[in-house]
């Protein structure tokens, strides 16, 4: 970046842009979370089954992550206003589509349409934040981007569910109209370029390439959980993404203008960094999957009431972010991501012994736990990796560190339902053995199932917990430094 540049950012004022973006994305995030409530109303509108809705929301997540690889090219072709007001105009497009739809085919299209400007958001957003801060201020302002991508997922089901007792599903879309329209109108206004712009030539191959891989990839592991780990369908999948892949970093390794540029995982503590929280984000996935699950399948609760058993811990985990993101600041990542890392793992042990009567203020308080220790990792890991990043590689590590979560939290899903379900199965023939009504059977079986998913999840935790002893903290490079990285390198590799 020049000088020039770096004047400019100086005399810019931060606060404006950075919530207007943050309000973008919490809009684009709370949108996503909404539609889990409204399915079984949507399947009795439309007379479609469970598989068919579903797709309402694998759909969104496919194009999401198909999206996000292509973000970092995006992020230094166009201006930061061009992309964030493109993307928020394309994302209000498909919510008056969404809106007016009388058929599921065009809901799905609304929905599709809704996740492209969504996909582009999230990644800018923070590529925004790495540019105007340096990095001892980064944290506070990434725990204020973790209020509102936390703050979102928490209240959205709720508000869904209360809105479906009153009114239609489509008032969900009709409302959001003039709240996105108001942030891109507040865009025009106070949104300013806090970034250069390059003439990098779009590698049309990669595209194709990180598409397919990316898509069939990210759809294998969202059918695995239902269709089984064996399935032709979903071997099919999983192979064509694994080698696609492959082809893809292959690709980006050799190419001059890389769509996304994988030299970023030269640098130890961003590549550590990025394995933690994709063990993070799939530990994460518990009380979003497993917890719902019990109270609702095996417990009987209502929608509305498994809702607000989560709330407390997501409004919790979501006032802490600022908060950790200035311990960040002032302590770096390491001591925090231990300490929640262990709070994690003792109140992910509480859930690992449920029963048919396990109190419901015990859950909630014991999630809410579990919210605390994630809220000390979160930000402050994927901060600590970015960090280490020279500017120019800022796009590129936002782009793979935003890929990387898409890909974890589908593996965390399929991962959690195959162990659950299998789990199952197994304690169910074991209870066969042993006589008793086949419904009490099915009950036990399936809470033990639960049980077991919970257990893998303080596997993954403690994992993350050993990986965490090996953060250091690290400045940020000058622009040079990758390239005399890569002259060390051939030096090195000439002389062995």
């Amino acid at each position: 970046m020049s000088k020039d540049v770096a004047a400019d950012i100086r005399s810019v004022r931060k606060v404006p842009i950075v919530i207007i973006m943050i309000l973008g994305a919490f809009l684009a995030t709370l949108n996503q979370t909404i539609m889990s409530v409204v399915l079984p109303e949507l399947m009795i509108d439309f007379s479609i089954t469970a598989s068919t809705a579903q797709w309402l929301t694998t759909g969104y997540m496919l194009v999401s992550g198909v999206l996000i690889p292509i973000t970092g090219y995006l992020m230094q072709r166009f201006t930061t206003r061009e992309l964030f007001q493109t993307s928020m105009i394309i994302f209000l497009a498909g919510t008056v589509i969404s809106a007016i739809a009388t058929g599921f085919p065009v809901l799905l299209t609304g929905r599709l349409i809704q996740a492209v400007g969504s996909g582009i958001i999230m990644p800018l957003l923070m590529n925004v934040i790495l540019t105007l801060y340096p990095p001892e201020k980064r944290g506070a302002a990434m725990g204020m981007v973790g209020l509102a991508v936390i703050f979102a997922p928490a209240v959205g089901p709720t508000l869904a569910g209360y809105i479906l007792e009153h009114y239609r599903w489509e008032t969900m879309f009709y409302g959001m109209i003039p709240l996105v329209s108001l942030i891109i109108i507040g865009g025009f206004i106070y949104l300013k370029n806090v970034s250069a712009r390059s003439s990098s030539r779009l590698d049309l191959l990669s595209v194709t390439i990180s598409t397919i891989g990316f898509g069939t990839l990210l759809y294998g592991f969202s059918r695995a959980g239902s269709a089984g780990w064996l399935s032709t369908e979903v071997l099919i999948s999983l192979g064509a993404g694994i080698l696609s892949l492959g082809l893809f970093t292959w690709r980006q390794l050799v190419s001059k203008s890389p769509l996304l540029d994988l030299r970023a995982f030269q640098y130890k503590m961003f590549s550590l960094t990025t394995v933690i929280n994709m063990a993070v984000t799939i530990v994460m996935y518990a009380d979003m999957i497993l917890l719902p699950l019990y109270l609702q399948n095996a417990r009987g609760y209502t929608a509305m009431e498994s809702g607000f058993l989560l709330l407390p811990g997501s409004l919790v985990m979501g006032i802490l972010m600022p908060v950790t993101g200035k311990l960040f600041d002032k302590y770096g990542a390491k001591w925090l991501a231990i300490i929640g890392l262990l709070i994690l793992i003792a109140t992910t042990i509480s859930f690992t012994n449920l029963t048919d009567s396990t109190g419901y203020l015990y859950m909630a308080l014991m999630s809410t736990g579990r919210r605390i220790g994630l809220a000390m990792i979160l930000m402050p890991i994927q901060t600590a990796g970015l960090n280490q990043l020279p500017a120019k590689l800022n796009a590129h590590g936002t782009a793979i560190s935003n890929t990387v979560k898409q890909v974890a939290g589908a593996v965390g899903t399929s991962l959690l339902v195959t162990v659950m379900a299998s789990s199952t199965k197994t304690h169910m023939q074991d209870m066969i053995a042993g006589g008793g009504t086949r419904e009490q059977m099915m009950l036990e079986a399936s809470i033990q199932g639960i049980n077991d998913a919970y257990l893998v999840i303080v596997g993954i935790s403690i994992i993350g917990l050993l990986l965490s002893l090996f953060i250091k903290q690290t400045g940020q490079p000058s622009q040079g430094t990758s390239e005399g990285l890569q002259q060390k390198m051939k030096v090195k590799a000439a002389r062995n």
